[in-house]
């Protein structure tokens, strides 16, 4: 998320009066329905929800951790379909926090929100102590190095459980080189991953965002139904898996902290 310096504001979507928009400096970031927790605006925040509804039989409680919070999109949508469920969501910036707590509709029970640095709090979490840790972690339009690296994916597989899955938004534009190497960081660590994207950005024709998901045990991502809601979504997509992620890494190295400067 961005600064709060930087100007946060909820504005109203003129074409669903029940919607609302989390700007930062005039960027969207998040997308709320005050009535409806289950509608899902950004086409990449359904491609997350995509993976969240196949990580578990439909209704089953999940313990998750959302590194990056916004107007808490996510956290409201896996209360709703899976009631019981137990969230820490951890934002950085207060101004954020305070803005959703006051002008949106409360999250649903089992959701708690911290505020901290996203490493920092993954770093001090249990081991093996969720089903999904979900990233949304951006400054300024961009991801913080310190989120971006092996060190960092080791730190969430370590608080994965066995069938554990990471979900990560990444933004990007052709030719999608940090995508590629964000790709390669997880499989340095992760038996199982898969991108999920927008057609055209595969192309190289828009700038937009992307979803990375990786898991612990091999086979763990069900490619099949992944597939299938990525080609039904109403801005149809892809999922990248196995060799066809092979060719679309190419050459891309892992990111580790010392070649981000972070050591």
């Amino acid at each position: 998320m961005h600064s709060a310096a930087e100007g946060l504001e909820l504005v109203v979507d003129p074409s669903r009066r029940t919607g609302r928009t989390l700007l930062a400096g005039g960027v969207a970031q998040s997308y709320v329905d005050l009535t409806d927790p289950r509608y899902l605006h950004f086409e990449y925040v359904r491609r997350m929800a995509a993976v969240v509804d196949l990580a578990a039989p439909p209704g089953t409680p999940v313990d998750a951790l959302h590194l990056g919070g916004g107007a808490l999109t996510l956290p409201r949508y896996v209360g709703t379909t899976r009631p019981g469920s137990a969230q820490l969501v951890v934002e950085r910036d207060a101004g954020v926090v305070e803005l959703v707590r006051r002008e949106l509709p409360p999250p649903p029970p089992g959701v708690r929100v911290e505020v901290a640095d996203a490493r920092d709090a993954l770093t001090a979490a249990p081991a093996h102590g969720y089903d999904l840790v979900l990233t949304d972690v951006y400054q300024a339009a961009r991801m913080p190095g310190h989120v971006a690296s092996v060190e960092f994916a080791a730190e969430a597989a370590r608080v994965l459980r066995p069938d554990g899955i990471l979900l990560v938004n990444v933004t990007d534009l052709p030719p999608l080189v940090f995508t590629r190497a964000r790709a390669a960081t997880l499989r340095a660590v992760f038996a199982d991953v898969c991108l999920l994207a927008d057609r055209r950005m595969l192309r190289g024709r828009r700038y937009g965002n992307l979803v990375l998901a990786a898991a612990r045990r091999p086979g763990r991502l069900p490619m099949g139904r992944l597939e299938t809601r990525a080609t039904r979504d109403s801005v149809p997509g892809r999922a990248l898996h196995g060799p066809a992620l092979d060719e679309f890494v190419g050459g891309a190295a892992p990111d580790t902290d010392a070649a981000l400067g972070l050591t």
